[in-house]
């Protein structure tokens, strides 16, 4: 019998370890294929971490609460399967070139708000690091909240009460260590008082935000203070596409086995754009301008939850109009039903949102960091309008909608960012759909 080391998997561009939130299977539980065994935390997304055999778990390595590198092995499952485990992912943590840069990126760490405390030995996780930011709580309070977790590690749940307390009036906060200002030492900035807190009425509500809904707080707040936005708008014609869609959508439906929406007819052409003006598809680094050659679309998904999330569509250039259908649909549907890969929220270069369809004619769309540029989508609408024609013009009803590009003016000026959301129009009025299924 074989044993299969079951290891934390990569979970997206830039993370290095997890939380481990809960273990699904115990020790001598059967194990199916693709079935789940954990499921872990980053502060980006949750996740569930798969078995690639069938099998019997026979050790577990970690506990809940317990951070874990990427690569490490979490269990071992006992398996009547031949496997051939890929040993790249192990390496990766073991290889000195990459112990080197991980010291260094905790070396930068140690300039955050929020550290792995030096005087107590505590470590933090990134899920418990990031709520403490979010809520405020400085170094000092989470160094004295006690923990419940593995050796007195302070958890979510712990944190969280802690907040809790706190806003009740229940527990004051330590007092910071004051340090007196020397020729080496300067003086800290004068702080801008804290709005006083909301006066509550009879019958007010109060409702906790929830991970995800801090996170995209978080997100929003730091593409203001990071990019100054600005924004064009274009009106276009989009007749011609709405009129081809009602003709094949019943044989595509039947063709295919999937619905096809404006949504990837849109993001068709806005891939064309992208093509036709390159430094749309950019990311800044300092003062270095990184221009990406592949195209990764985000495509912004609403959850009944009421949040956002943005799945994204890797090589969308190298997809056609019937490949970008399926991968729209299947993105979201598995964002709506909590089953996407921390991997394929990660890495786009551009960013769709489709406002239309809860019914909007126009907005703003926050630019989705580290991007420089996203599109809103408004609602399509029966408009009369100006229609040339060789016997003169007249009005007719005609289907338009209002494009909305907000790009990021450090790097995107209003010349380059104003040809490319009138060349998406042009690719929409001039719709001809021949060959493009």
């Amino acid at each position: 019998m074989a044993r299969y080391e079951l290891k934390l998997p990569k979970m997206g561009e830039g993370v290095i370890e997890a939380t481990i939130t809960a273990w699904t299977k115990n020790i001598g539980d059967t194990i199916e294929e693709d079935e789940t065994v954990l499921e872990v935390a980053t502060d980006k997304v949750d996740s569930e971490v798969p078995s690639e055999v069938s099998g019997t778990l026979v050790e577990r390595f970690f506990e809940v609460d317990d951070v874990v590198k990427i690569g490490e092995v979490l269990a071992i499952i006992e398996t009547d399967q031949e496997i051939e485990q890929d040993e790249d992912e192990i390496s990766i943590i073991e290889n000195p070139e990459f112990n080197e840069i991980l010291n260094i990126e905790e070396e930068k760490n140690e300039t955050n708000e929020i550290q792995s405390s030096k005087e107590n030995g505590r470590f933090y996780s990134p899920l418990v690091k990031n709520i403490a930011k979010t809520e405020g709580i400085s170094q000092t309070e989470l160094d004295n909240i006690q923990g419940t977790g593995k050796n007195g590690r302070v958890t979510k749940d712990d944190i969280l009460q802690y907040v809790a307390d706190k806003q009740a009036g229940k527990v004051v906060a330590p007092a910071t260590k004051q340090t007196t200002p020397t020729p080496s030492t300067p003086a800290e900035p004068v702080k801008i008082p804290e709005p006083a807190g909301i006066k509550l009425d009879n019958g007010d509500e109060i409702i906790e935000m929830d991970r995800m809904r801090k996170l995209i707080a978080e997100h929003m707040v730091n593409s203001k203070r990071i990019s100054p936005h600005v924004q064009s708008f274009v009106e276009a014609d989009v007749t011609k596409i709405v009129n081809w869609r009602n003709q094949i959508k019943n044989d595509f439906l039947k063709r295919e086995g999937e619905k096809i929406t404006f949504t990837p007819i849109f993001i068709y052409y806005i891939i064309k754009a992208i093509k036709d003006y390159p430094m749309i598809n950019v990311q800044l680094d300092g003062t270095n301008i990184i221009k990406k050659k592949n195209i990764n679309i985000g495509m912004a998904v609403a959850l009944p939850t009421g949040n956002l999330i943005v799945p994204v569509i890797k090589n969308a250039d190298q997809l056609s109009l019937t490949g970008l259908t399926k991968a729209v649909n299947d993105l979201a549907k598995r964002a709506r039903e909590n089953k996407l890969k921390p991997d394929e929220i990660t890495g786009g270069t551009y960013t769709v949102t489709n406002i239309g369809s809860f019914g909007n004619i126009a907005g703003t769309a926050i630019i989705n960091q580290p991007q420089v540029a996203i599109m809103a989508l408004g609602a399509i609408r029966k408009l009369p309008a100006v229609v040339e024609t060789p016997e003169g013009d007249m009005i007719g009803i005609r289907q338009k909608m209002i494009l909305s590009h907000s790009y990021d003016h450090r790097v995107v000026d209003g010349m380059l960012g104003g040809l490319f959301v009138k060349r998406v129009a042009e690719y929409l009025e001039n719709f001809d759909g021949e060959g493009l299924l």
